[in-house]
């Protein structure tokens, strides 16, 4: 692709996005997807003021000239962007692959996102992601109109943005887990920005085979259960692999949950298609326990527009529009608790 063809491809997508941003931008979003936009090597997401470049080439300090042309593809669209980092996604580098900035300094990194009214703490160059996924907007969305007055339990929580949404709304209980305390305290952060109290007892940091035990031995039920496992994670007690063993996690799951609980099954298993993956919700949801009760779509500035698409998914994700799949389930209990 020649430099003026991706600067005007470029040009396009970001064209179809700026009814979505302004000056005064203030959230994330996906500024172009390569992947389905026409160069599977880039993607650009906007945080606020910062800009993220994530580079997919192989090359181990990836492509400059690559990254050069989008930013200033990017600062000729949006001006008032004040910083722009690259991220290396296939460096040996630990510092490469967390990010180099090639424009504006780190005090003009964000350190705040806000979305739907609620304030989320991000690091954009202190790991490989942002910490704050974009994908998952309505999902966020959905937590924050569904779990007033809720018991909630956030597994694989990651920086915490599913449970903080769901604390927005007014939850009356939310439990973090994660095998990472780091990540937990940008959930801890989080919830400091929008004034909630933080119980040390709700993060736990831990592995997830263990926590779940725990929990059920102490015998409390939650009213909704988010299950968000990483593609693959391998500990002394289990191995998660979502493309292959996702339902074992979900099951560990299960039973922490009251009698019309909801269970939120998110996979973003690439080379797992949206058909295998309702196989695998019906193999389920067989034994007349559970239910689909509803899929979550992911926002269209993720996926490319209509009229901005020009590639196709690694494999189909229908009928989810997106290889990150969002299925909540309603779960039956034999004995019928409720609390």
């Amino acid at each position: 692709m020649t430099t003026t063809a991706l600067t005007e491809l470029l040009n396009r997508c970001i064209d179809a996005r700026l009814p979505l941003v302004s000056p005064h931008h203030d959230t994330g979003l996906r500024l172009f997807n390569g992947f389905t936009e026409g160069h599977p090597a880039l993607t650009i997401d906007l945080y606020a003021r910062t800009a993220v470049i994530h580079d997919y080439t192989k090359a181990d300090f990836g492509d400059d000239a690559m990254s050069n042309e989008a930013k200033d593809a990017l600062l000729q669209k949006l001006p008032w962007i004040t910083a722009v980092l690259v991220k290396a996604r296939h460096s040996k580098q630990l510092q490469t692959r967390n990010g180099r900035l090639i424009h504006g300094e780190q005090k003009d990194l964000t350190k705040r996102v806000r979305e739907n009214g609620v304030s989320y703490s991000i690091s954009p160059s202190s790991q490989r992601d942002v910490g704050f996924y974009l994908d998952t907007r309505l999902l966020r969305e959905w937590a924050k109109k569904s779990l007033a007055g809720k018991r909630v339990l956030n597994t694989f929580a990651y920086t915490g943005s599913l449970g903080v949404a769901a604390q927005a709304a007014g939850a009356l209980e939310v439990i973090h887990t994660d095998m990472n305390k780091e990540l937990l305290d940008v959930a801890k952060t989080s919830y400091s920005m929008n004034g909630f109290e933080i119980t040390r007892s709700h993060f736990k940091t831990g592995d997830f085979f263990d926590i779940m035990g725990k929990l059920k031995r102490d015998g409390g039920l939650f009213d909704c259960a988010f299950v968000d496992p990483p593609y693959l994670s391998v500990t002394e007690q289990g191995r998660v692999e979502t493309e292959k063993e996702g339902l074992r996690v979900v099951n560990r799951v299960r039973p922490l949950l009251v009698d019309g609980g909801r269970l939120v099954v998110v996979n973003n298993a690439v080379f797992l298609s949206g058909a295998d993956f309702m196989k695998q919700l019906e193999t389920l949801t067989a034994d007349g326990y559970a239910s689909i009760e509803e899929t979550i779509a992911v926002p269209e500035d993720v996926t490319g527009f209509s009229s901005t698409r020009v590639g196709a998914f690694a494999v189909d994700p229908a009928p989810f529009n997106h290889s990150t799949k969002i299925a909540v389930l309603r779960v039956k209990r034999k004995d019928g608790r409720t609390k």
